[in-house]
């Protein structure tokens, strides 16, 4: 029963966070969505220690193992799309593709760079060989 209301008293703060980062965007009119100003006010309460990794681990950890059941309307909405899909496959593939790779690249070689920047410091060889 402990782990219970544990798990509700969890999820009543992610909720809240939601629900609170909802509100002041839509009260300021800010140009972001709420769960994205939600997830960076979670993440400055961690950083600052306000919030502890444990307060919140097992609702988040919940969420995180039953993420695929929240896309599940996604993809029967999209059903509905054969047409846009039909029309416009070639470009929406592309920028699928691309969205996908560049991150990863921008990722790779800003770490890449950044490491080489380090062994420079350190007077070591840039050359991963």
């Amino acid at each position: 029963m402990k782990e219970t209301w544990k798990f509700l008293w969890q999820m009543a703060i992610l909720a809240g966070l939601f629900w609170g980062s909802d509100w002041v965007v839509r009260a300021t009119g800010l140009p972001m969505p709420g769960n994205v100003l939600g997830i960076v006010v979670l993440f400055l309460l961690l950083l600052t220690g306000i919030v502890k990794e444990d307060h919140i681990s097992t609702a988040a950890n919940f969420l995180l193992k039953h993420m695929v059941f929240f896309f599940v309307p996604v993809a029967v909405g999209l059903m509905q799309w054969g047409g846009v899909f039909y029309d416009y496959g070639w470009i929406l593939l592309v920028a699928i593709v691309v969205g996908a790779v560049l991150p990863l690249l921008t990722v790779g070689l800003l770490g890449r760079a950044l490491r080489c920047r380090a062994r420079r410091r350190e007077g070591e060889s840039c050359n991963p060989m």
